[in-house]
């Protein structure tokens, strides 16, 4: 037997072959989720990088409605620090328009906060969504590879007992067939554990950026004469 892909893959059994198809779609959905985060994360950064001097510039000049209107706008629908920001701006309108800000400043700035606090927690997890599944991916596959190999094995060796031939060239073959699946689960699981670490290193740099501008929003408000 020759001992390339095309004949290796000619003689894998049945469970060789659902392993295949099960990392294959693992890969499918990994390298969806990759491209997905990779758009999301690129356009979060360069919508935030427009935002954050647009609406400082409104603040400076206390347009809160300005500064409400342009984080709602849609050329920063997906900015991360709009979506954070824009809950602080309306509960602290609100606060003013009421009257309890003049009331209670304390109060209203803790509003505001609650306000920035419950944005940023939703924020994240929409930040990391997806980031779940690559993580199981690059932790799981090289074991469902390594499911279809143990199988091949078995048979590789079952087949060497039924024609009572023995040494390593009767096995090596199957043993080589079987191989494949935990070579495959092992291509399938770098990439994605690389994507996650990746991705989690942005997600964090997110946090602080949010955490940074909600910090100098409440800084703000707390100034207001």
């Amino acid at each position: 037997m020759q001992f390339d892909l095309r004949s290796m893959a000619e003689h894998m059994g049945g469970v060789a072959w659902g392993t295949v198809i099960t990392l294959t779609i693992m890969s499918v959905y990994s390298i969806a989720v990759m491209i997905e985060r990779y758009w999301t994360y690129s356009q979060a950064t360069k919508q935030s990088r427009k935002y954050a001097p647009e609406v400082a510039r409104y603040l400076k000049q206390g347009k809160i409605k300005e500064a409400i209107d342009i984080s709602d706008g849609k050329q920063f629908k997906q900015s991360h620090l709009a979506k954070v920001l824009k809950p602080g701006l309306q509960e602290w309108q609100y606060q003013v328009e009421t009257g309890e800000a003049e009331k209670d400043r304390e109060g209203a700035v803790e509003a505001a906060k609650r306000a920035i606090q419950r944005a940023s927690a939703v924020n994240l997890a929409d930040l990391k969504r997806g980031l779940s599944g690559l993580a199981t991916i690059g932790a799981t596959a090289p074991f469902v590879g390594l499911f279809g190999t143990t199988f091949g094995i078995i048979n590789a060796f079952s087949g060497m007992a039924l024609t009572g031939s023995g040494g390593i060239a009767a096995v090596s073959a199957g043993i080589a067939e079987a191989l494949i699946t935990t070579a495959f689960g092992l291509f399938v699981a770098v990439p994605a554990v690389w994507a996650f670490n990746y991705f989690n290193g942005k997600v964090e740099g997110f946090n602080v950026e949010m955490d940074n501008s909600s910090s100098e929003l409440l800084d703000y408000f707390i100034k207001q004469g």
